[in-house]
């Protein structure tokens, strides 16, 4: 059995939260939600950080040049003035794979009319899958399960190993 830790990043983009105006509640969802859907132990590194594209993407920079393979963010990608993590973060990528902004979308569609409005996106970095996710905590869960099993397949073509799926999760 592979003992080796995953590190996650995860960032959370909103004014308010940054400024204390609320608890960020996102990044503990990522949290929770990950851990039951990969059975590798993780570890998370976590920012809550304003709108501000240079802000983001340097603690993206940050995150990719530390190794992390997974960098998972929520917020800031709605189509308000504020709303800049697709703009940070394609600065940051170097392949973009929209079929994870796609899927969400398409499955949030049925459920909420204006999920066509989100403009998440996600790609490769170095050797880190950067994914971004609706600020909504309650459609972290969801998203990130249409994306698990993408998510293992794509870590194990980038970073080079492939967590693995917990029970029931992507069809197993």
């Amino acid at each position: 059995m592979d003992e080796r830790v995953m590190v996650v990043g995860r960032v959370t983009l909103s004014d308010r939260a940054a400024a204390g105006v609320y608890e960020d509640a996102s990044g503990p969802e990522i949290e929770r939600v990950l851990r039951g859907f990969f059975a590798e132990r993780m570890e998370f590194e976590s920012r809550v950080l304003p709108d501000e594209i240079p802000g983001i993407e340097e603690a993206l920079r940050g995150m990719v040049s530390a190794g992390l393979p997974l960098i998972v963010t929520t917020g800031g990608t709605g189509p308000s003035a504020r709303d800049v993590t697709p703009e940070a973060t394609r600065a940051v990528l170097e392949k973009e794979l929209p079929g994870f902004g796609e899927i969400m979308r398409m499955k949030s569609f049925g459920r909420v009319p204006t999920a066509i409005l989100t403009r998440a996106t996600a790609g490769i970095a170095g050797r880190s899958l950067i994914i971004n996710l609706p600020g909504r905590p309650s459609a972290i869960a969801e998203c990130l399960e249409l994306l698990a099993p993408a998510i293992a397949e794509c870590l194990d073509h980038v970073a080079g190993w492939r967590p693995a799926l917990a029970d029931g999760i992507g069809g197993r």
